[in-house]
């Protein structure tokens, strides 16, 4: 347990080593701590923080660094965020006004935005589509036998793909199976209608010779409108904060931010209940995030579901101001997108 000096101690280093970018000494902690301490008792606390784990010495001369355990208890225990600033408020929703055409422009419009506005690496979700319905399914014929295959969401998505048909199909039959699946598969969620269809194959068989590489072309349409979509803002703003001369480092972040799997990874443990989350360097899987952390926050936009925000930076960044900037930010994004759906539907 830390006393309460300590953890005065323990905040101010976090907080100058975040202004300042180097080690924070006694002398400097003794002008700024809101208690009178002479700099031999900081030395003296200092020297116990670092034994217990919590601040590091760069060298033997050097003031203090928080360790990773340090920015731990600091984030679980000691963050709060900065008070809002009004004209962070009208910042962010000047930044948002924008006419948006789709769900997806305005989600990567969000990532520019936040990396813009932090200078570091931004993360955006769209919200999950769990919801999202079959609005509607066109067949539109292409010539030479081809056709092009038009999923519409309710969410205002279109998803298309061209699609070969056997040469023996004509535009009746085409007809007939376009109205037996507006009949039987319009209006459901996305995640049953493969199975509905596959309910259907029998009545399909008899107007595609090979209904399976239907099905297969139709749920990869559906797979492309049902995955996760996200957008990354100021991707190479990553570089700024690898360690000197660490090449190995750099490959592998280049590697990380083209590689989707990859950020979809870095998020996934994000706790929906938990509204703010931080994750540090060494909680998460890649290595060469060691000296960087994640903080994420979750917006809700009512029935349309959950998306996701996050600002990935170096480990000392500002928590206390980056939290307040994605509290402020996910309140707006939220509210532009109820206007967006509200509009639209």
């Amino acid at each position: 347990m830390l006393t309460e000096r300590q953890l005065l101690i323990l905040e101010t280093i976090v907080q100058d080593y975040a202004d300042a970018g180097h080690p924070v000494g006694s002398k400097v902690l003794e002008s700024q701590l809101p208690v009178h301490v002479s700099s031999a008792t900081i030395r003296n606390e200092m020297a116990t923080l670092e034994k217990m784990g919590f601040l590091l010495k760069e060298h033997s001369s050097s003031g203090r660094i928080p360790s990773l355990k340090g920015y731990r208890y600091y984030v679980d225990n000691l963050v709060k965020p900065s008070a809002i600033d009004p004209q962070l408020v009208d910042n962010v929703r000047k930044a948002l006004d924008n006419q948006f055409f789709k769900i997806d422009q305005l989600v990567a419009s969000s990532a520019k935005i936040l990396s813009q506005m932090t200078n570091y690496t931004a993360i955006t979700f769209k919200p999950a589509t769990k919801q999202v319905r079959l609005q509607g399914f066109k067949i539109m014929p292409m010539g030479n036998q081809q056709v092009m295959v038009m999923l519409i969401t309710s969410d205002g998505e279109v998803e298309s793909q061209l699609f070969n048909l056997p040469r023996q199909i004509s535009g009746e039959e085409l007809e007939a199976m376009v109205r037996i699946i507006n009949d039987q598969i319009v209006g459901l969620p996305l995640d049953e209608v493969v199975d509905k269809l596959r309910e259907s194959v029998p009545v399909l068989v008899h107007y595609i010779r090979q209904p399976s590489g239907f099905l297969s072309i139709f749920g990869g349409i559906l797979n492309k409108a049902v995955d996760d979509q996200f957008y990354v803002g100021g991707k190479l703003n990553l570089l700024d904060f690898v360690e000197d001369g660490n090449i190995e480092q750099i490959k592998a972040l280049y590697s990380l931010i083209d590689r989707s799997a990859d950020i979809t990874n870095l998020v996934a443990t994000q706790d929906h209940q938990q509204t703010i989350h931080v994750k540090l360097g060494n909680e998460m899987a890649d290595r060469s995030l060691l000296n960087y952390s994640l903080i994420s926050a979750t917006y809700d936009v009512a029935q349309h579901g959950q998306g996701l925000i996050a600002i990935l930076g170096p480990t000392n960044m500002p928590y206390s101001k980056i939290i307040a900037l994605l509290e402020v930010f996910r309140d707006e994004l939220a509210h532009k997108m109820l206007d967006y759906y509200d509009f639209y539907d």
